[in-house]
């Protein structure tokens, strides 16, 4: 199993200004050994017969060319809006 200490999760700690419970540290110190034994585990998986990859699938990004659109009226250009209110696009809230 990695091995990580009390220590080390307590700096991480107060790297990220958290102010962890004794029995929240404990807690933390094993899950992060646990994560990187898995880590570990994952490490040595001999891959030397595995074809390099980016993706899942051969499918490529399709781009299109950016155009610049003149719109005559308000109305025209509301035509693309989902949503619309009072002659503006609506669009959902983001704040609360």
């Amino acid at each position: 199993m990695a091995n990580i200490t009390r220590e080390e999760i307590i700096h991480i700690a107060k790297l990220a200004m958290l102010n962890l419970s004794e029995q929240e540290i404990e807690h933390y110190t094993k899950d992060m050994q646990e994560i990187l034994a898995y880590a570990e585990m994952i490490n040595q998986i001999d891959t030397s017969d595995t074809d390099e990859t980016i993706g899942a699938t051969e499918q490529k990004n399709k781009f299109r060319k950016d155009e610049v659109m003149e719109f005559k009226t308000r109305e025209d250009l509301l035509q693309n809006a989902p949503s619309q209110d009072e002659g503006m696009f609506q669009i959902p809230k983001v704040i609360n």
